[in-house]
C-alpha cells in the first residue's frame, strides 16, 4: 500500500509562485509514473505534469514553461513548482503514482494507482 500526502497549496495572487509537495510512503519500488493533475470546479481533472522513473517528462499546454515537475528519490517526494501563476490555475491539486500517470506517458502498467487527497491552489487577488 502507498500512501500520498500532498502539502504546499494556498491562496496566491497572479503572478505569483507556489511549490507543491507530494510525500510517499509505503511500497512505491515498483511504481514507475508520477503525476500532478487538477480539478477546477464544474471542470473535468486535468494532467499538469508527469515524470517517469526515467526521467521523462510531460505538461499540459495550459502550463508549459510556467510549471517544473522533480522528484527526491531520497525523500520519496514528487514536487511541482509553479511560476506566473494565473487565475485560471486555481484547482485542487491532486498527486498520483502509478497507472494513471503511467498511461499518460505511454509507459509500462503494473496494477497499482494511488492518489493523494488534494491541494487547493487559489489563485487570486
Amino acid at each position: 500500500q502507498v500512501q500520498l500526502v500532498e502539502s504546499g497549496g494556498g491562496l496566491v495572487q497572479p503572478g505569483g509562485s507556489l511549490r507543491l509537495s507530494c510525500a510517499a510512503s509505503g511500497s512505491i519500488f515498483s511504481i514507475n509514473a508520477m503525476g500532478w493533475y487538477r480539478q477546477a470546479p464544474g471542470k473535468q481533472r486535468e494532467l499538469v505534469a508527469a515524470i517517469t522513473t526515467g526521467g521523462r517528462l510531460k505538461y499540459g499546454d495550459s502550463v508549459k514553461g510556467r510549471f517544473a515537475i522533480s522528484r527526491d528519490n531520497a525523500k520519496n517526494t514528487v514536487y511541482l513548482q509553479m511560476n506566473s501563476l494565473k487565475p485560471e490555475d486555481t484547482a485542487v491539486y491532486y498527486c498520483n503514482y502509478g497507472d494513471t500517470t503511467a498511461q499518460a506517458m505511454g509507459a509500462v502498467s503494473y496494477g497499482m494507482d494511488y492518489w493523494g487527497k488534494g491541494t487547493l491552489v487559489t489563485v487570486s487577488s
